[in-house]
């Protein structure tokens, strides 16, 4: 390959030509200037994109013109595979989306003086209908902050939402929240206090006249999203989903999103802006009736959150279906099989996308996400960029993901999930956490850029193809115990504690410290966590005690202490709690200091690497690769399902979703690796080019 200028996108599975190709209804038209009284034509369009849900059957399309919709669109009904119900921003003569926006906020323009840089305003109750944001306290199981009174609610000022007070007096006086990604923002404060019949709201534009500005509030809990299980066959495109008050998401209660399908199949999400959930953006996850915050609802001593989340995948399992007045069990007939693509998702406190359960089968794919979790006045165990349990058969590909806590997080049953070609970087913890989680799963040619590359607390992982420029941690877990199931299944097969290892690393370029000039060892990594949670015994992600992380060298020397395949004794029965499972390494290349496994055979180590990866406009998502000499970087032996064998405990092999056999015959950019070499890129000539994040297709004009 010679691309030695110019930009780059990179291809994934999830590029498509077009629109999917499905059973042709009738158009419904939504406008601002319509009525919902109208027919829905073109002509005499409806006024509420509700409205036209509410005529909306299988194979429609409501087509949305341009404005700004204050609603929950809360579809009734959803369609089939070959006729799903599409929901898209109109096209313009330009072939462009009209800027649409679905806001789950609304404007208070009644700001009277308070003090001398406080404003109040008060509005009814009635303004929230069944849900007031600001009587709803942010909690939950693996929520760390149990002691403070957070509010799902949200002030905006000029759509940059503002940080709540805890106290009157905290905006009237307000003091930049230490961990903020923005301090002077922090200052903007508000404070709210609710009536029988109104709500107050006290807020510090940072001596900004509210008049001259549009000042927004939380209004609503969702902003497309049903109310009932399984709505199936949506398709969302082309929209700014901004503002909702979503609750903490843990993988044990609903897990509750900005947008999202609510415990059903085959949704596609595409093309859309998600800006501005309290909590969550997209949600693929959890419904209620299978757990809702048992664990710390519960009384004390009542039985921990591992327990309780093993019960819920059996309830899910077990699930009747609505014919017994349930909703459908958890398996692949039923939910997941869902699209997220070529999304902008920003500004959500919580998480870009979550999912326990129901993002099984499904394929996120080209989203840039960015800015989550960078208020940071509370914490918890699901924050990431993705955060995701039982991601079985799930492909993550093409996505851009930076300024976060941790980028990507798959924890719990990660099998046959496929994580390629993404670029992570601005990680504040690490850009990939694996917890406890059995495998088989692949991460292959993705650029690894943060000082925390990987945090590896799983069996069964094939790291393949990657760049890795930050280190990776691992741990064995031997108190918890999780489930591995059939191969592209549901069921469940076994259950097992995390033993370290089973772990392969074929063909990655290592970059160690030296190529960023001195800089600071990252210290032990440990979350943040307040003495109410635990007691305070709490060293790693809600794990007490005996998951510590400790500082290692770039490379992969930190799996010194494992077997190899050949120096491993095998199971005895007697000393499960202490035996490590082999990992396997080959074809790697590290230079700058980095250091390899002592059992890989012939490591190429060298002083400076001849690729090299570079952060080139941190904001935009955008990232240099520069290549020096070409020479120094040795054809390697191709990768494929055979070579990587099974997993140990799954006894599962490493494959495509539809268990054929998997193709590493491309690089992170779609060109063919005619002659693999270690690392993400296929061998190229002396030269620069950058690659860029990815972005909606035919993006509306002014969107946010």
């Amino acid at each position: 390959m010679n691309r030695s200028s110019g930009n780059n996108r990179r291809r994934s599975t999830g590029d498509r030509a077009g629109p999917e190709t499905k059973v042709c209804g009738v158009e419904l038209h939504v406008a601002k200037s319509g009525s919902d009284t109208a027919v829905g034509t073109a002509e005499a369009p409806l006024l509420s994109i509700g409205a036209a849900a509410a005529l909306a059957q299988p194979g429609d399309t409501v087509v949305v013109h341009e404005g700004v919709y204050r609603e929950w669109v809360n579809p009734p009904r959803g369609g089939t595979a070959d006729a799903p119900i599409t929901y898209q921003a109109a096209l313009g003569a330009d072939g462009l989306y009209e800027p649409v926006t679905i806001s789950g906020a609304e404007v208070i323009a009644d700001w009277r003086p308070h003090s001398a840089a406080v404003w109040a305003a008060t509005v009814p109750n009635t303004l929230f209908g069944e849900h007031n944001p600001y009587a709803e306290r942010i909690g939950g199981d693996w929520f760390f902050d149990q002691v403070n009174t957070w509010h799902t609610g949200e002030v905006y000022l000029d759509g940059k939402s503002m940080y709540e007070a805890l106290t009157l007096g905290g905006v009237e006086r307000p003091e930049a929240t230490e961990d903020s990604f923005d301090q002077a923002g922090s200052l903007l404060t508000w404070y709210c206090e609710v009536g029988d019949d109104a709500t107050t709201i006290w807020a510090n534009f940072g001596g900004a006249d509210p008049a001259a500005h549009e000042i927004e509030i939380n209004a609503r809990k969702f902003v497309f999203w049903p109310a009932a299980t399984g709505i199936d066959h949506v398709t969302v495109r082309g929209f700014t989903l901004t503002k909702a008050a979503t609750q903490w998401a843990p993988p044990t209660a609903l897990q509750e999103g900005l947008i999202g399908p609510h415990w059903s199949k085959g949704w596609v999400i595409e093309d859309n802006t998600v800006t501005d959930s309290k909590n969550v953006g997209v949600s693929l996850g959890k419904e209620a009736g299978t757990g809702q915050n048992e664990w710390t609802a519960g009384p004390k001593g009542a039985k921990g959150g591992t327990q309780r989340e093993r019960e819920v995948i059996q309830r899910a399992l077990a699930l009747r279906g609505p014919d017994a007045g349930e909703p459908h069990p958890w398996d692949r007939d039923h939910v997941g099989s869902h699209t997220v693509r070529r999304n902008t998702i920003q500004d959500c406190e919580q998480a870009g996308i979550v999912g326990h359960l129901g993002a099984a089968f499904s394929t996120i794919a080209d989203n840039h996400i960015s800015r989550i979790h960078v208020k940071r006045q509370w914490h918890g165990a699901e924050v990431a960029g993705i955060k995701l349990h039982a991601a079985i058969d799930t492909v993550i590909t093409g996505n851009t993901i930076h300024h976060t806590h941790r980028a990507l997080w798959l924890d719990w049953q990660a099998q046959g999930t496929l994580v390629r070609r993404n670029v992570f970087y601005s990680s504040t913890a690490e850009d990939f956490m694996v917890e406890v989680c059995h495998g088989p799963y692949l991460v292959d040619s993705n650029l690894f850029l943060s000082p925390w590359a990987v945090k590896d607390m799983a069996t069964g992982g094939a790291y393949v193809h990657n760049y890795f420029a930050g280190r990776i941690a691992n741990c064995t877990e031997h108190q918890r115990y999780t489930p591995y199931h059939l191969p592209h299944s549901t069921a469940v097969y076994g259950v097992a504690n995390i033993l370290g290892g089973d772990n392969r690393f074929y063909n990655n370029v290592f970059v160690g410290d030296r190529a960023r000039g001195e800089r600071a060892e990252p210290r032990a990594q440990a979350e943040p966590a307040l003495a109410s949670f635990w007691s305070g015994a709490i060293d790693i992600d809600g794990v007490p005690g005996q998951a510590t992380f400790v500082p290692t060298p770039v490379g992969t020397s930190q799996y010194d202490a494992y077997p190899t395949p050949e120096e491993y004794p095998g199971e005895d029965g007697s000393a499960l709690a202490g035996l490590r499972l082999p990992v396997r390494a080959e074809g790697n290349l590290y230079a700058d200091g980095a250091e390899p496994f002592r059992a890989e055979p012939a490591p190429r180590v060298i002083d400076t690497s001849p690729v090299r990866v570079e952060v080139h406009d941190a904001a935009a998502g955008t990232v240099r690769v520069e290549v020096a000499d070409s020479g120094a970087i040795d054809v390697v032996t191709p990768v494929t399902t055979g070579l990587l064998g099974m997993s140990y405990q799954a006894e599962m092999g490493y494959t495509n979703p539809d268990g054929s056999d998997l193709d590493l015959s491309a690089d992170i950019t779609g060109f063919p690796r005619d002659a693999p070499v270690p690392g993400p890129f296929a061998a190229s000539a002396p030269g620069t080019r950058t690659l860029a994040a990815p972005a909606p297709s035919r993006q509306g004009r002014g969107a946010r």
